[in-house]
């Protein structure tokens, strides 16, 4: 797709998330502290890149989740604002959804950080 293409289906701050690889404020999305069962989609493209049953209350001010969908997610290292750091991609568009951390406290021991202007969520 067009700039202009992305331009047309998203707003202008998710837009700057998925594509500009922008970050919402802490605390401010509305898939922070929302556990409904159901599936959490891309907001670019609609893939399906978390299941419900993996979010848990992380306290960072983001949704986050212990495990992504098979396949759903691309890993690229991300050494912006003086930070290592691997940064989440949706496999299917290449939208940004945040990052992922070894610090969660479930058994995989990761903590996908995502951005909820980048996702859907589908019950």
């Amino acid at each position: 797709m067009t700039t202009q293409n992305w331009k047309e289906i998203l707003t202008e701050e998710e837009y700057r998330i998925l594509r500009e690889k922008g970050t919402e404020p802490p605390f401010s999305g509305k898939y922070n502290t929302h556990f409904e069962d159901g599936k959490y989609h891309c907001k670019g493209c609609n893939e399906v890149l978390f299941d419900s049953k993996a979010k848990f209350e992380s306290n960072c001010g983001w949704p986050s989740f212990d495990s992504s969908v098979e396949g759903a997610i691309e890993y690229k290292k991300d050494n912006s604002f003086g930070m290592q750091r691997i940064e989440i991609l949706c496999s299917n568009c290449g939208g940004h959804i945040g990052h992922i951390f070894d610090d969660g406290p479930t058994e995989t021991r990761k903590r996908y950080c995502v951005n909820s202007l980048s996702i859907n969520f589908k019950s």
